[in-house]
């Protein structure tokens, strides 16, 4: 996970941790522990935070599968 590019589009939007927290359902810790790499969001998530901040394909896969797999 690239957390700058989420913290980007988080602030493009106005959303603190917090913010998305509680539009995903899920607490602020359990969401810092997603984006700092301890938990993998699941694809319900993914979806609603590409529905939230309008992001294209590629910017999905630049926030969430930035990781080369060898």
């Amino acid at each position: 996970m690239n957390k700058l590019l989420m913290r980007a589009e988080m602030m493009k939007y106005g959303d603190s941790q917090k913010d998305l927290a509680t539009a995903l359902g899920i607490s602020l810790s359990r969401l810092n522990l997603k984006i700092n790499g301890g938990a993998d969001f699941r694809q319900a998530e993914i979806l609603f935070i590409k529905d939230r901040y309008k992001l294209k394909p590629e910017e999905i896969d630049a926030i969430f599968f930035d990781e080369i797999v060898s």
